[in-house]
């Protein structure tokens, strides 16, 4: 296998385009086989082996700087940079990461996990090597929908008005080509690429500035002869921005690739090459259902089905069940994603009703925003966001939503530890950033029915804004006694009832918080259990009542800093009541990628070290 004798782009220079067609398959073979054992984002690593291929063996990497957009692509990348040895530990604790990593490897050139990046980040390092006077090559990789951002479009605006060398390689996944159109795009984009082209380009712009002419007209006529020699090409948006635009190019076609990149790396100023690739290419499953592949669990690679428990309904597919039940209820009830139909759970609902579920693409700000003026013209909007990518939104929820107290719903994805991503998926901020909001409610459901209860009384709530949170994975079931009657602003539900210590449990922390009261009660200490279904507004009645307590903790996944047990330490400090106090939340730090049981273990939000620790607290208090 040429793959073994593979391991850093030196080792690919060596290779003939014959050999590097055969090691694409190699490679999409390696991740395909991998991936079914440790869960990933194949798709888009399938689609874009080839790219990777051309662009390592064109540039010298790693003085020439690839900068890479979300990560979703770069499986190829990892690769063939040193880690192919240790490509099996994709995604698992201690392992490689599945995004780009400047701490993993000198190729990966800037951390990445949220869309639309690269270019602004290239932009700064081309600007960095004009000030240092240095020559190497700076490469943004943008595709897989990040185009969709709005700060895709302020590098881009930026980047053609400063017109310093730079490279943006659009790879496009969803446009479909005819093989004629194909060709003839990809011969045009050779030639004018080429010196040839290039220098007559040059030639012109100086001709026309020696013509005795007003600048306007000048420059009409400049425009008009570019128009005519560019044709009637769809890089019009990149050419208006400043950029020498070059494709669309069959993006699966080394010799194509190889030549465009040769021609394009000896052009001066600001370039876009436009390459079209296949989303799952190499693998059916993944080529017909690329949705589904986009970021995937362990599968079966003969049938292509995943490898999960179906035994439990997840967060995500509740929810979505039940924006359906309020929609066939209520007309004005909408709801708005972020490029997340199906990883929201909203697909089922953008079936039913599509003309009130709308997908905005990768604009969490602008979504945002548009719920606003949806609510203000009397329709009960809900945004459904992941935790993490929230906070893209934040400006907005500030003063487009709360300022305005208008009433939006927040449904928030993906809060707590949400594992095998890693630092830059982890929705453990979401309390702390909304905390500080006013006008805003903050929920967190501990169960399905919560969940629904909460989200129909959030689409009758005038008020504000109002956000619920919920886990990642499967809706824990409780036992019927703790299901709760009905909702009431701000208030919490006794759970058990005990003299020693009282535990406030957030949301899917409620399960550990009973568990620690179980074990505690081995030790012949008894303890209130609270679920704390209201981070914001808090429950008072409740908090004033916990100075009959030895003790007092609180558990959540979020950040300790800002976090929901730093508001009840508050609100005890601030009305005297005296009583021994424990937050357990996370630290001060970025969680690394690994399961969810894992870092829990590690954080210190396991049962047994929140068991221990809370006996220790009781013992010291007695003391």
């Amino acid at each position: 296998m040429l793959l073994e004798s593979v391991n850093y782009p030196d080792d690919l220079r060596k290779l003939s385009v014959d050999e590097l067609k055969v090691l694409a398959t190699e490679i999409r073979d390696f991740i395909i086989k991998t991936v079914s054992k440790t869960g990933g984002h194949l798709a888009s690593s399938l689609g874009a082996v080839e790219l990777t291929l051309a662009l390592h063996y064109v540039f010298d990497t790693p003085k020439d700087k690839l900068v890479w957009d979300v990560g979703h692509q770069t499986y190829a990348h990892k690769i063939i940079t040193g880690r192919k040895d240790r490509f099996h530990t994709l995604r698992q604790y201690g392992g490689i990461s599945g995004f780009p990593k400047v701490e993993e490897s000198i190729y990966d050139t800037f951390n990445v996990g949220h869309a639309g990046t690269s270019i602004s980040a290239a932009l700064g390092m081309a600007l960095a090597r004009d000030l240092a006077k240095s020559q190497e090559n700076i490469i943004a990789i943008i595709g897989d929908g990040s185009l969709s951002c709005g700060i895709a479009y302020e590098g881009l605006d930026n980047a053609g008005y400063i017109d310093t060398d730079l490279i943006v390689v659009v790879n496009d996944n969803n446009m479909s080509i005819s093989p004629s159109l194909g060709s003839i795009s990809a011969y045009l984009s050779k030639k004018m690429s080429g010196p040839v082209y290039n220098k007559l380009r040059d030639e012109i712009e100086k001709l026309i500035t020696t013509l005795p002419l007003p600048h306007e007209p000048a420059l009409k006529l400049a425009r008009k002869i570019e128009e005519s020699m560019k044709f009637f090409s769809p890089g019009l948006l990149f050419e208006e921005l400043g950029f020498k635009y070059f494709g669309p190019l069959d993006g699966h076609k080394l010799e194509d690739l190889i030549k465009i990149f040769n021609n394009v790396k000896k052009i001066k100023g600001s370039i876009v090459v436009h390459v079209v690739t296949k989303k799952g290419k190499g693998y059916k499953p993944a080529e017909e259902n690329p949705s589904l592949f986009h970021g995937i669990g362990k599968f079966d690679i003969e049938s292509g089905k995943p490898l999960k428990s179906t035994k439990n309904k997840s967060c995500s597919s509740i929810f979505g069940d039940k924006v359906v039940d309020l929609m066939s209820k209520n007309p004005n009830v909408v709801a708005i994603t972020a490029a997340m139909l199906i990883g929201t759970g909203l697909q089922k609902a953008k079936d039913i009703y599509p003309d009130r579920v709308f997908d905005v693409g990768i604009a969490e700000q602008h979504a945002t925003t548009m719920a606003g003026g949806l609510a203000m013209k009397g329709y009960k909007p809900i945004v459904a966001i992941y935790s993490t990518f929230l906070q893209r939104a934040y400006d907005q929820i500030i003063h487009d939503i709360a300022l305005q107290k208008l009433p939006v719903v927040f449904a928030i994805d993906r809060a707590g530890i949400v594992g095998d991503d890693g630092e830059t998926h982890q929705g453990v901020f979401d309390i702390s950033y909304l905390r500080c909001v006013p006008n805003m409610v903050i929920s967190a459901p501990k169960d399905p029915k919560e969940l629904e209860q909460l989200l129909e009384f959030a689409t009758k709530y005038e008020d504000g804004p109002f956000a619920i949170r919920y886990p990642r994975g499967f809706c824990e079931e409780f036992d019927e006694k703790f299901v709760l009657d009905r909702i009431e602003i701000g208030r919490w539900q006794k759970l058990t009832d005990g003299k020693d210590l009282a535990i406030l449990g957030v949301g899917n922390c409620v399960k550990t918080a009973l568990n620690v009261s179980e074990k505690l009660k081995q030790k012949d200490i008894s303890s209130s259990v609270f679920n704390a279904l209201f981070i914001k507004p808090m429950d008072e009645d409740v908090l004033r009542s916990l100075s009959s307590y030895k003790a007092v903790i609180t558990i959540e996944e979020n950040v300790a800093i800002g976090g929901f047990g730093e508001g009840v330490a508050k609100f005890l400090f601030e009305n005297g009541i005296n009583v021994s106090f424990r937050q357990f939340a996370l630290p001060d730090v970025f969680i690394e990628h690994g399961s969810q049981d894992i870092l829990r273990q590690k954080y210190n939000l396991g049962v047994d070290y929140i068991t221990s620790q809370s006996e220790s607290l009781l013992i010291n208090k007695g003391s």
